[in-house]
């Protein structure tokens, strides 16, 4: 099948570049000339575990192609997948579809048989159905079916989840679009992969309420976490405990300096603007936020607390500022809420990261910035783990501890046990929801 993605962001290039994969001819646009001519030459402008090889090969293979409009896109396409950005709105309530209505307008503009318009966005509840209506009105000429298929990529594994997905959803009040999307996504249904159809916005809500979900778990067992630090338990071994019940699983059960990143926090806040718009009230949600924000000024306490109450002067080096492992992205990482607040309380930051600092350099202005971790750390007051990354995991302590001017330890994602820490020669140790 002949498919366009509009968007070659982080949904719009993984998506693309694995139709292509699957052996779909797919035409990715976007108005971003520069950005266009740099994915052309193989050079991907974020970083996302086995992109580039699998981009590369299917360019070379002929069916994936990068353009700037859809002039000749469309020509014959079976479906577009509209696949830009939803940010928050400025004043934080909800979701912004400027971006997507923008995208609605050029695919309408192209169209000319039968096409199933897809929206891949992350979208407020009802937006599919009002795009179809917006298209409908500017082309009464031709023919389209909406379709809603939100996305469920991870960061750092948007690859494998995309090739190995645990469910597809697709949203639509029509029969020959669900054709088309079986089509689509044959190569996975084969997998044994289950799709699930719904109408447009019970596709919609899902989205939503998934990840609305996973940041619940995130804030419920950080607050557990506080709990265990009171009344001297240790989060590690709760999570274990309620993770096995089948129906509650382990994941997003790791206690740690709160969620980040482009989809949880945009998409809960987006969920609670929603349930006022349709005076639903999600408390869960609104709570689940609050719970997210208290735990990151819960982290600079413990920071202050590390160093003896007294930052003044001080200097910390902070190890990782995105908001997870495997991934250049920094968008609501609590890397910058923490950084400031440590500057604001008069210490010194030096920071390090494999993959952050091109993002976040102009975030964080003020910062310092290190090669590597024993750099990051050297003449250090104290050392902050803030991004479990694969690099830091296997850090030779008693080198780091014999760089620090103080060598002490906040480690905000349990990574190392307190007797190693110690063993180590730090005089001093924190980690998140241990009784120390």
């Amino acid at each position: 099948m002949k498919l366009v993605v509009v968007g070659t962001g982080y949904v719009g290039l993984v998506s693309g570049t694995c139709f292509s994969d699957f052996g779909h001819t797919v035409v990715c646009t976007d108005s971003d000339a520069e950005k266009i001519a740099r994915i052309a030459n193989n050079d991907i402008p974020i970083y996302e575990p086995d992109l580039a090889n699998l981009l590369e090969r299917n360019q070379a293979a002929g069916r994936l192609k990068f353009k700037t409009d859809l002039t000749d896109a469309m020509d014959g396409a079976d479906a577009v997948f509209i696949a830009v950005g939803t940010p928050s709105r400025r004043n934080g309530n909800g979701a912004d579809v400027t971006f997507v209505n923008q995208a609605a307008h050029n695919v309408a503009e192209f169209m000319s048989d039968y096409i199933a318009v897809v929206l891949k966005s992350t979208v407020p509840v009802g937006t599919a159905r009002r795009v179809g209506d917006l298209i409908r009105k500017q082309r009464p000429d031709v023919d389209f079916d909406m379709v809603a298929n939100p996305e469920f990529l991870r960061e750092g594994s948007a690859v494998e989840d995309f090739m190995h997905p645990e469910r597809i959803i697709v949203g639509t009040d029509s029969e020959r679009a669900r054709e088309v999307m079986a089509h689509i996504y044959r190569p996975l249904y084969l997998r044994e992969c289950p799709i699930v159809f719904s109408g447009l916005e019970t596709a919609e809500i899902t989205k939503y309420a998934a990840n609305a979900f996973l940041a619940t778990k995130v804030s419920f067992i950080n607050e557990i976490a506080e709990l265990c630090e009171r009344a001297g338990g240790d989060v590690q071994a709760v999570a274990q405990g309620m993770g096995m019940d089948r129906r509650i699983s382990g994941k997003f059960l790791h206690a740690g300096a709160g969620f980040g990143g482009s989809c949880l926090p945009k998409d809960t806040s987006a969920l609670a603007e929603i349930g006022r718009i349709y005076s639903a009230p999600q408390t869960i949600t609104e709570a689940t936020i609050k719970a997210n924000e208290a735990t990151k000024t819960r982290m600079i306490r413990k920071i202050v607390d590390l160093c003896g109450g007294e930052l003044s002067g001080k200097l910390i080096a902070v190890l990782g500022v995105t908001f997870k492992p495997s991934t250049d992205d920094v968008r609501e990482a609590p890397s910058l809420t923490i950084v400031p607040a440590l500057m604001d309380a008069g210490a010194s930051v030096r920071l390090t990261d494999p993959q952050g600092r091109r993002n976040a350099e102009k975030l964080l202005p003020g910062a310092l910035w290190a090669d590597d971790p024993y750099a990051c750390c050297e003449g250090a007051d104290a050392v902050v783990l803030m991004t479990e990354w694969n690099e830091f995991r296997a850090l030779d302590l008693d080198r780091l501890a014999h760089t620090m001017a103080c060598p002490r330890m906040a480690d905000l994602r349990n990574v190392f046990d307190a007797a190693s820490v110690r063993d180590a020669g730090f005089v001093g140790y924190s980690a998140v929801g241990r009784s120390l």
